[in-house]
Order: C-alpha cells, then structure tokens, then sequence
C-alpha cells in the first residue's frame, strides 16, 4: 500500500516518533514496506527523493527509507552519535513542500549508529556532506522538526520555479550546493 505524504501543516509531522523497540514485530515491517513503497512511489512522479522518514506518511515510528548507496533501505532508531565543527549552509527541499526550498545550515559531517531490519546495529561514521546533510534533514523529521525550523538568513524560503529560473544566483548564496 502506497501512503500519501503529509503536506507542511499535518500535526504529526510536528511530533516527536517513537522508538521501534522490535524489528521483527509484524506491524514495523508493514510499515517499513509502507515507506520503502512511498519513497519509491515518490522518486516516481517527482525524480528526486534519497530518502524518507515515517512521519512524513503519518507512521509514528523512529524509520527512514533510504535510496542511497552502501546503506540498508530502512534503518530504524537512528541516531546521531557524533558531529564536526565546521557547518554548511544549503538549499534544503522536502517531499512535504516539493514546490519550495529553504535555506538551512546543517554540520559537514555527522556519525549516525543505528539499526537494519535484521536487528543489526550500525554505525556510520564522518559522513560524507552528502550523506550528512540527508541524514539530517530525515532525523529532524523523527524529531518533528521541518526546513522551515531551521532556516537562516533572509529570503530562506523560496519557490521551486524561482529557484529553478535562477539556479547560479541561488548556488551563491549557500557553501555547499550539489549538482541535479
């Protein structure tokens, strides 16, 4: 079953998850299938989208779906256990606001210990800005917290179509600022 994302405003995307205390329990494994099957449903329709946490589809529970490479596709209770010094600021976008960016600055690298859905725990250490950033952005989500609480600086909100318009104006603004 595919489950729709919430759009900014949904109360529970304003809520702290709850911690999956069994991996095996029937109920988290149909909702990890729920969100693998969001995500890619997502990536479908949208061509963008490496990850997504369960609230974002009304599912209380501390999971991620992720699209990226060397990582399992749901990872559960994830934590970060380590940051660096240095942060960037970036353009942030969300399946929750698709047709708008926000200005955030979020730590060059994070260690994240977490769990597969075979129970084995995990440890990723001094990500990748890449991989940071997501990771983040996807913690922030089990923790209730959007883009739009972490926006800095003025003009931090924009429409995906201005954005777009002017994508060299916009790379300018930020430290750290991948290519499409």
């Amino acid at each position: 079953m595919t489950r729709e994302i919430l759009r900014v405003g949904a109360p529970s995307l304003s809520r702290v998850a709850a911690k999956v205390d069994d991996v095996n329990d029937s109920a988290v494994r149909r909702d990890a299938a729920d969100l693998r099957a969001a995500l890619t449903a997502f990536r479908e329709a949208h061509g963008f989208g490496r990850a997504i946490a369960a609230p974002q589809i009304d599912i209380d529970r501390r999971m991620i779906a992720l699209a990226v490479p060397g990582w399992p596709e749901v990872i559960v209770n994830p934590e970060i256990v380590w940051t660096s010094d240095e942060r960037v600021t970036l353009w942030d976008d969300c399946m929750c606001f698709p047709e708008t960016l926000v200005r955030v600055a979020r730590y060059a690298s994070i260690s994240v210990r977490c769990i597969d859905l075979s129970g084995e725990v995990l440890m990723k250490a001094k990500l990748p800005l890449a991989e940071a950033e997501l990771l983040q952005h996807e913690i922030d989500h089990l923790d209730g917290k959007l883009s739009f609480d972490r926006a800095v600086g003025e003009n931090a909100v924009v429409p995906r179509s201005v954005f777009e318009a002017d994508r060299a104006t916009f790379a300018r603004q930020v430290d750290y600022f991948p290519q499409p």
